[in-house]
């Protein structure tokens, strides 16, 4: 006699046994890659985290140095290193008193610079060091811009002869955002190169600036000769209030480091990962236990 097979009814469990089992098997590997997801992301928003907290610590180190270097004693131009060598970094922030001669004609302005809630620009001018072969860029600080004629520069009175210059040492000018790169010799300008600015002048510029604070005279004409700008507004300078005669503001921001940043970036990265982590922990976990629960109360 022929053997009989299974029923219809025996053919149905075996296939639905087989179709339960493909059903776990895929649930198991959906789970396990959500698990290892979850793993991941947790691990890679803790260690973003992390890296936060530790640069906010370098930063933290960074303003104590600067706040160090601002209550040591003033260096001179003897300190600083010549032109061809590359400064030390202890001497960025540190003040430092200069003597020497502005080289007035080589004086630039850069534009679009915002002080006190005002456009205007910031004026450079090359300090030509006493008993050095070298110059170094001062900033000096800022002046108005005239709405009437944009291209018109502002008068700044400036002595002719020896100045003492009193200010702090920074890395570099200020430097505004601009399309390309600006090429030319006039004298208002978005930003300058020291490389560029050196082969233009023909001085040997240090590697370092100087913002200037108010300078005291120790020699020279008393006379306005080095006046940049028209001479009929040199007088209305004098009355505008500033110590070193030239009118120019210097409300320079303190050197200061953003650490409140980096921890705001910290919490939103810790903030992430606990997301994840409850995410993973309600839908994988807690959701569908409560929900084997409310079958077995149903049944």
């Amino acid at each position: 006699m022929a053997a009989i097979g299974p029923g219809p009814e025996a053919r149905m469990v075996e296939a639905g046994k087989t179709t339960a089992s493909g059903r776990a098997a895929t649930t198991g590997r959906r789970r396990g890659l959500l698990l290892v997801a979850t793993v991941a992301g947790v691990a890679m928003t803790v260690s973003l985290a992390l890296w936060q907290l530790s640069r906010a610590d370098q930063k933290r180190a960074l303003q104590r140095a600067i706040d160090e270097r601002a209550l040591q004693l003033p260096v001179a131009a003897a300190d600083l290193p010549p032109a061809d060598l590359p400064p030390s970094a202890a001497l960025e922030h540190r003040r430092a008193t200069l003597v020497g001669r502005w080289d007035v004609a080589h004086t630039v302005y850069l534009d679009n610079r915002v002080m006190d809630g005002h456009t205007g620009f910031y004026v450079v001018t090359p300090l030509k060091l006493a008993g050095r072969h070298d110059a170094i860029l001062v900033q000096r600080g800022w002046a108005p811009r005239n709405a009437a004629q944009r291209d018109a520069l502002p008068p700044v009175a400036t002595p002719s002869g020896d100045v003492r210059i009193d200010g702090r040492l920074a890395a570099s000018l200020s430097r505004a955002y601009e399309l390309g790169r600006e090429v030319g010799t006039r004298p208002i300008r978005q930003n300058v190169d020291l490389v560029a600015f050196q082969a233009e002048t023909g001085l040997r510029l240090l590697p370092l600036v100087l913002l200037q604070g108010e300078p005291d005279r120790l020699g020279g004409s008393q006379d306005t000769t080095g006046v940049e700008g028209p001479a009929a507004a040199v007088g209305a300078l004098r009355a505008t209030g500033s110590n070193s005669g030239d009118g120019l503001r210097r409300h320079w921001p303190p050197p200061a480091v953003d650490v409140h940043k980096h921890y705001g970036y910290a919490f939103q990265w810790f903030a992430l990962a606990a997301l994840i982590l409850g995410l993973y922990v309600w839908f994988q976990v807690l959701a569908p236990s409560r929900a084997g629960r409310a079958v077995r109360a149903d049944e």
